[in-house]
């Protein structure tokens, strides 16, 4: 019998591995909603028989769609009702010259697109890099009357890191409400992390999808990458800063990386405040309500804006969708300034439709990137935006973490979203729109200072490569969807 069973193994395990290998397929054709990713991951299944599925069932599959439903059973729902877009019109063109009277329909897109309404009356003022930012939001915290909440991808425990628990510890035994959320791998960037600081202070934290069991890893595929401050629920800074040193130009550090981060006041401080209240509900089960949180906010300034959530959840691909609204609509010119630089096929088409019909599209890219195989990757695709008449420029070092999309100089796109799958598919991203000419002039004097020092890469320039860099690029392109 014994022997029966060994010569018979090699066929079971055949049939077991064969049988694995359907049912996991099925469950890729069935929940992946890219195509692509679909028949790669099929084709990982059956090519790399067992582990394969292994890899599939550690980071192919989405666990975080029971997030809304957890967040609905808590009194939160992500998904309100349709608005009338109707309306959005009505307040952006209080903001724009009535010969933008097209931006309109962005309007309608992003409010169908995210069900939140456009507010007027907001004022957003841009700090940069964390010379000019980190020094007003910890003064910020030490005046807070009554609440603070943070969060943020990366919160390293270096000499910026600790002048925040420091801030936000004397803020809890002034008698404030303080809570801090950072995702559990941004908390790892540094050793020793942070949470000690944070416990030494008596800070109440939570980390964004925390998990010590190995198999529950793929969560590092869904990650919270949002930055958030809010100060007494009437003051809110967002962007792309992360908290760490690094971040702080005068200071010369070690690895410098410059960056954008904005002051935002007025109602849309709400949208803020909301993100946030549901990452924390989602982490700890604890609602944030009431006027310590969402205090009545007044209007401040000129701009008219709305905040736009995205995520791996209900707010799949709402950050996307409203990029490519931006670029149909877009008349005179459009400018993305990115970190990384992955756009997939709608995105790269809707960028170099805009150039054919004779909008002017630059995209500022870092000379100098910190992930060099995102660098290649990128570098691999270049060719196919300058074909159709886009214009990329490399910006000067150091490396440049900014966030931007302008278009027609009215219409501003900030936050925390990088134009790559992993941002716009895989993270949890907040961004901002922002109807107001006052604004888009500030930013697209930012964009022409960047491009003093910026030097124009040519489709000449990129073909030049060797082929061996070719290669190397092209292999890199390949693990765009991972990177």
């Amino acid at each position: 019998m014994l022997e029966l069973f060994q010569d018979l193994r090699p066929a079971i395990v055949a049939t077991l591995s064969a049988l694995l290998a359907v049912v996991v397929s099925a469950h890729v054709v069935l929940n992946k909603r890219d195509t692509r990713a679909a028949a790669g991951w099929v084709g990982v299944v059956w090519f790399l028989p067992v582990f394969g599925s292994v890899l599939y069932a550690l980071f192919g599959i989405n666990r975080i769609r029971r997030r809304g439903q957890m967040l609905r059973r808590l009194g939160m729902d992500l998904r309100p009702p349709i608005r009338d877009s109707r309306a959005d019109w009505q307040i952006v063109s209080k903001s724009v010259p009535t010969q933008q009277g097209y931006l309109a329909a962005l309007a309608r897109i992003v409010g169908r697109v995210t069900r939140r309404p456009l507010v007027a009356g907001n004022q957003l003022t841009p700090l940069l890099n964390g010379d000019a930012a980190y020094p007003e939001m910890l003064e910020r915290i030490e005046s807070a009357n009554r609440s603070v909440a943070l969060s943020t991808f990366i919160f390293d425990n270096d000499s910026v890191g600790r002048a925040f628990t420091d801030s936000l510890g004397r803020a809890v035994n002034r008698g404030l409400e303080v809570r801090v959320l950072v995702d559990a791998a941004g908390s790892r960037y540094s050793w020793p992390p942070i949470m000690r600081e944070l416990r030494r202070n008596g800070i109440r934290y939570a980390r964004f999808m925390q998990t010590v069991v190995p198999w529950r890893m793929p969560f590092l595929n869904l990650r919270n990458h949002r930055k958030l401050l809010l100060v007494d629920g009437a003051v809110g800074y967002t962007g792309g800063m992360n908290i760490r040193e690094g971040h702080v130009l005068g200071e010369q550090p070690k690895r410098p990386v410059q960056d954008l981060q904005f002051r935002v006041e007025g109602p849309v401080v709400k949208h803020l405040m909301q993100v946030f209240s549901e990452d924390w509900a989602f982490s700890t089960k604890e609602l944030l309500d009431g006027d310590v949180w969402f205090p009545k906010l007044p209007e401040v300034g000129p701009v008219v804006a709305r905040g736009i959530s995205d995520g791996p959840d209900e707010d799949f691909d709402k950050a996307r969708i409203s990029m490519l609204g931006a670029l149909a609509t877009a008349q005179r010119e459009v400018t993305v300034v990115t970190p990384y630089f992955l756009p997939d096929k709608e995105l790269i088409s809707a960028l170099t439709i805009a150039a054919m019909r004779g909008v002017e599209v630059r995209i500022l890219l870092p000379e100098v990137n910190n992930q060099v195989l995102v660098k290649w990757a990128s570098t691999a695709l270049l060719w196919q935006v300058l074909q159709r008449r886009c214009r990329i420029f490399l910006t000067a070092p150091p490396f440049d973490h900014t966030k931007l999309m302008l278009v027609d100089g009215a219409w501003t796109l900030v936050g925390s979203a990088n134009w790559d799958p992993r941002s716009l598919r895989l993270n949890f991203e907040f961004n901002v729109e922002c109807y107001d000419q006052d604004l888009g002039s500030r930013m697209a004097k930012l964009v022409q200072e960047k491009l003093a020092g910026a030097r124009e890469i040519t489709k000449a320039e990129v073909d030049a490569r060797s082929l061996p860099v070719q290669l190397r690029d092209g292999v890199a392109r390949l693990l765009s969807p991972y990177l």
